[in-house]
């Protein structure tokens, strides 16, 4: 019998690791607009402020409640409205809250009183924080693999005009909304334009940054080059093919660009490091390098299979982040991801697990630097 207890040990860790859980959210007292309903937003529902299925049910005389269930352990993040952003909670004085974050290990109750709503506080304008050297290239440029059009940023050197016969590298980066410009970013800005202000002069390294901004509700399926039963048709094949097929030539056409595979990068967070991790993939006769901040390789297991099955003829750069306080399967899946990629000999790879790390642009932002430094011309 001794030696089955490994066994049935390993097995109860198992389904432990696996588990999952109820979590109960109650809110216990609302300072104003007592009577309006309340909603639940998270990754769970793409952070739909106002979703009928996540609407909280009236819980005794004042209280509010909502039921999760199946939830896995690890991080549960959400905040809570009265149906839209505009209408979201904040602090008593009215500014912004960060988001409600539970660590999930068993079955959970947690409870919150609402001090105050966004539209009872007039809008602040926000800063426009971008730097000169940033340009809207175009509000509407046309996605003919998507048939959509989509804002395209794009940062400049800032040698580009005096040095007409410079060329220069391209890093095309995912959610530009939150890269350049504060007025922009609902949750904080990378501050991209800032950092390579400075960095440019330190390393005497230059690159042009194109920001595309992410598609709103279509955001989850863009950067999913997969089907998913809970979120639907991934498009992200046929986004990656407009990156390829359609910006990338306009780009090279526009600006002095370097066009070859040594000098041309991919990069994004979340579901962006996702989108980038497989456009390397898909075209590795395109894109020579590739920033992987936080990747939601959760959502697209199916990555670690065409990630093994690419071959790499030329050396390729990779630059994975991950944070300690993210989901507790982003560090796991990190590594596996750096174990496929250094079976590649010719890859080239930095990892940082940043313990304090958490799954937001304040944390992207800090390591960006990291990712620039590592590229190499």
């Amino acid at each position: 019998m001794k030696y089955l207890l490994p066994l049935v040990f390993g097995f109860i860790i198992s389904i432990a690791a696996h588990a999952q859980f109820t979590v109960r959210v109650i809110v216990t007292e609302v300072a104003t607009q007592k009577g309006d309903d309340l909603y639940i937003a998270g990754d769970f529902n793409k952070w739909n402020p106002g979703d009928y299925n996540f609407k909280m049910k009236v819980f005794g005389p004042t209280r509010k409640l909502y039921v999760f269930k199946d939830i896995p352990a690890g991080e549960f993040t959400f905040k809570i409205t009265r149906g839209s952003w505009e209408k979201v909670e904040t602090a008593a004085n009215g500014s912004d809250l960060e988001n409600h974050v539970i660590e999930v290990s068993g079955d959970t109750s947690v409870a919150y009183s609402i001090a105050g709503w966004k539209d009872n506080f007039p809008d602040k304008p926000k800063p426009n924080t971008a730097s000169a050297n940033v340009q809207v290239l175009d509000t509407a440029f046309l996605m003919p693999q998507l048939n959509r059009s989509r804002k395209i940023w794009v940062y400049l050197p800032a040698s580009y005009t005096a040095l007409k016969g410079k060329t220069y590298p391209v890093i095309y980066m995912q959610d530009a909304q939150n890269l350049f410009n504060e007025q922009t970013a609902p949750f904080g800005e990378w501050g991209v334009d800032e950092c390579l202000d400075s960095l440019q002069k330190q390393l005497n390294k230059e690159y042009i940054i194109v920001g595309i901004d992410n598609g709103g509700e279509k955001r989850t399926n863009e950067y999913n080059p997969y089907d998913n039963e809970k979120y639907g048709k991934g498009e992200g094949s046929a986004y990656v093919d407009f990156i390829v097929q359609t910006l990338k030539p306009f780009i090279d056409k526009r600006f002095r660009t370097q066009k070859d595979v040594a000098h041309t990068t991919v990069a994004g967070s979340s579901m962006g490091g996702l989108i980038a991790l497989y456009a390397v993939v898909k075209y590795p006769d395109v894109f020579g390098s590739a920033g992987v901040f936080s990747p939601s390789l959760w959502l697209a297991p199916r990555i670690f299979e065409d990630v093994q099955k690419t071959v790499f003829k030329t050396n390729h750069q990779f630059f994975l982040y991950a944070g300690g306080k993210e989901s507790d399967d982003m560090i796991p899946d990190l590594r596996h991801l750096e174990n496929l990629l250094k079976a590649n000999k010719l890859n080239e790879i930095t990892t940082i697990e940043a313990p304090l790390g958490q799954h937001n642009e304040k944390y992207w932002r800090m390591y960006f630097d990291d990712f620039y430094r590592s590229l190499k011309m």
